[in-house]
């Protein structure tokens, strides 16, 4: 298992998630890489298989091999600061297809992953994007920006296929694990939406600010933000399933979700949970511990940085990069049909 993290101070860090030798109940977060990768704060990072990407404040993309904890390369097409990524890696492949990009001038772009070659930039919003979700099949991406608009993304055509004004600006969009629902937060509220129809199924209220999120297994949702704890919500019933109180000492600024070994194997729920806050520190978390009065995490690293962002991945792949070679304009090799 791996998680990447970004922070202020231009600094990316990657850690492995490994048990002690000799032991197959502790675990361990061991360093693999730590370097200054933009000259500006990194925004965001993604993570599929051994592919990790950072997208920073200087309109760079910063791509990474993680089973040689080495940078492979960079992407500038971005004219703006890079706010979020996505790799699209479709089942059973943990090896990513695809990597879509989004900016603080409103534009989505989309690059093929093998090698990665920028195959097109679409106009999503008027104002800068705070965040984009894939859609499990990768037909199709959503977007939230600071026009506090929702856009839906075809990437089979490679156009803007849906815009609508929100009440309210949204921070984080975010599509469940089966691609059934969709989640918005914005500041303490969190909207669970059917994807077919945008249908409003409930409204979760946080209390605090909620600053990230990030979908598990069964309908459950994590989040983290201000109140510096972390929360699984049951999106069927709208009520928390799980909690962590005070999880952090600074406020949780990424989550990521990851498999235990059966969860892997497809034979359970993944149970393993991983957060960082901007104080710098990442923690591991077993979501089956916490109806104690306070769970310990069971991994934990301190970075001195003040972090941003974090993502992670539980699978294994072997992955080169073939950073620059000719693509002939590839179109994304997902079904054409019309949304």
């Amino acid at each position: 298992m791996s998680l990447v993290a970004g922070s202020y101070e231009r600094f990316i860090w990657g850690f492995k998630l490994k048990a002690l030798k000799h032991s197959h109940e502790s675990l361990t977060l061991t360093p693999l890489f730590c370097f200054p990768s933009h000259i500006s704060p990194i925004k965001s990072v993604a993570v599929a298989g051994s592919a990790a990407a950072s997208g920073g404040a200087d309109d760079t993309i910063k791509l990474y091999d993680l089973s040689t904890s080495a940078e492979i390369g960079s992407l500038t097409e971005h004219s703006a600061s890079v706010t979020a990524l996505s790799f699209f890696a479709p089942p059973p492949l943990s090896a990513p297809r695809n990597l879509i990009s989004a900016s603080d001038d409103g534009a989505v772009s989309v690059y093929d992953a093998d090698p990665f070659v920028h195959l097109k930039t679409i106009r999503s919003h008027k104002k800068g994007i705070n965040d984009l979700s894939v859609h499990p099949s990768g037909k199709l991406a959503l977007t939230v920006g600071r026009d506090s608009c929702l856009a839906m993304v075809n990437l089979v055509r490679g156009r803007r296929s849906f815009y609508c004004r929100l009440r309210k600006e949204a921070s984080i969009v975010k599509f469940d694990l089966g691609g059934d629902k969709f989640f918005m937060v914005m500041d303490e509220k969190v909207s669970v939406h059917e994807s077919e129809d945008a249908r409003l199924v409930f409204e979760l209220d946080n209390q605090r600010r909620v600053l990230c999120a990030a979908p598990g297994t069964n309908g459950l949702l994590f989040t983290g933000g201000e109140d510096r704890g972390i929360k699984a919500w049951d999106t069927t019933s709208g009520k928390v399933a799980h909690s962590i109180e005070d999880a952090h000492s600074a406020r949780v600024k990424g989550i990521v979700v990851l498999a235990g070994s059966d969860a892997a194997a497809g034979d359970g729920d993944p149970y393993m949970v991983a957060s960082a806050s901007s104080d710098g520190v990442i923690r591991v978390w077993d979501i089956r511990t916490t109806k104690k009065e306070k769970p310990d995490p069971v991994a934990e690293a301190c970075t001195k940085s003040r972090l941003t962002c974090l993502a992670g991945s539980s699978l294994k792949s072997v992955w080169q990069s073939k950073l620059g070679k000719n693509s002939n304009d590839k179109q994304l090799d997902t079904a054409a049909e019309d949304l």
